[in-house]
């Protein structure tokens, strides 16, 4: 929220198992963040396995920093 409040544009990168606390946080923030989604667990995978969860969510993210 703090560099919307700045003009910065910002996406948060969240695994899908908080989606359901993102909703929840949002709601009661009254703030509709920028959001990009990857697989759940981030933990314990090899390097190959994150390179191609940050290769798939990079033009998302793109997209959403650009979007007015």
């Amino acid at each position: 929220m703090t560099f919307d409040a700045k003009g910065l544009p910002g996406v948060s990168v969240v695994t899908t198992e908080f989606k359901e606390a993102v909703a929840a946080q949002t709601r009661a923030l009254g703030f509709d963040p920028a959001i990009v989604y990857v697989p759940h667990p981030i933990q314990n995978r090899t390097a190959a396995e994150l390179q191609a969860l940050a290769d798939a969510a990079i033009e998302p993210v793109l997209a959403k920093l650009v979007a007015q």
